[in-house]
């Protein structure tokens, strides 16, 4: 089958709509990681229609249940991974770090036909698989993720598995810029440059907010490009606002090294009306009925 090539202005245009359902959640269900929307859709966009090599979705289009926990009795426990397409050699693998992205991850796997919008209704709805912070079961995961950059180890370490293997297909990180606080992700990154991981890519998004305020405040991580190449990647900065760009560093040449694409995003990104609220961007909630008027009347304009 023919992949269809997509246009910048179209990839953009699911960004939005990516943005649009986040904010509507956020609305709806009394706040969400709308911060976070703002500022990967583009990138996640990207990622899924110009970049990865991912074959058609294996997940159910609308969605399933929460079965429960994995036991002798539930031996047919879902996997998110599914929504990514097969794991098999040739095709590319995406684990995502931050799980308190999911939100965002669930909208663009709709925006991208890999599921339907009316299943990503059912976002933090008891019983569902759609969790406002994902697990190995939710739509889009690989594997179970959180705040402690334990992701990219379990990324590399798929990626070494495929080179020893010499299975074909490159295996994507995404993680979050709050998390390059965390020792494990330097330890990853080192491991990935001695064992000569060419097939692996992280991708970062760098909006300069955690959950206590400005990431720079809290523990300075800069400057991230010169950091990721001492430990031996290949890095790249890029707006990650910007489509042509984020296609171009994806081609970047890295032979036996890892690649980092570091793009630099902001958590109000096509929402203006949330600066104001700088820097308590992490999580997003409409309490008031002004705030409640003002961002539905934002929504409408969209």
């Amino acid at each position: 089958m023919v992949k269809k090539t997509y246009t910048n202005e179209e990839i953009k245009q699911v960004a939005d709509k990516v943005r649009k359902q986040v904010l509507k959640f956020a609305i709806e269900r009394g706040g969400c990681y709308l911060g976070q929307a703002c500022s990967s859709a583009d990138t996640l966009a990207t990622l899924y229609l110009a970049v990865m090599n991912l074959g058609e979705s294996e997940g159910n289009p609308d969605g399933i249940r929460f079965p429960g926990v994995p036991s002798a009795e539930n031996m047919t426990y879902p996997r998110g991974a599914l929504y990514n397409g097969p794991t098999t050699a040739g095709y590319d693998r995406f684990f995502l770090s931050p799980a308190h992205y999911a939100g965002v991850l669930y909208c663009t796997l709709a925006a991208c036909g890999r599921m339907n919008w009316e299943a990503v209704e059912h976002f933090n709805e008891d019983g569902w698989v759609f969790e406002m912070i994902g697990a190995e079961h939710s739509p889009g995961f690989e594997t179970n993720a959180g705040s402690l950059a334990q992701t990219i180890s379990v990324a590399c370490g798929t990626a070494h598995a495929r080179k020893l293997k010499g299975e074909d297909g490159i295996v994507y990180c995404y993680m979050s810029d709050g998390e390059l606080q965390e020792g494990q992700t330097w330890e990853a990154i080192q491991v990935a440059a001695q064992y000569k991981l060419g097939n692996f890519v992280l991708v970062c998004d760098a909006n300069g907010h955690q959950i206590e305020g400005f990431t720079q405040d809290i523990m300075g991580i800069e400057p991230l490009k010169t950091r990721f190449e001492s430990f031996g990647a290949v890095a790249v900065e890029v707006d990650g606002h910007d489509i042509q760009a984020i296609r171009d560093a994806a081609k970047t040449a890295h032979p036996d090294k890892p690649l980092v694409i570091v793009c630099r995003t902001s958590p109000s990104c096509g929402m203006p009306f949330l600066e104001k609220r700088e820097p308590n961007l992490h999580f997003i909630g409409f309490k008031t009925p002004e705030e409640i008027r003002e961002a539905e009347a934002f929504m409408e304009s969209m």
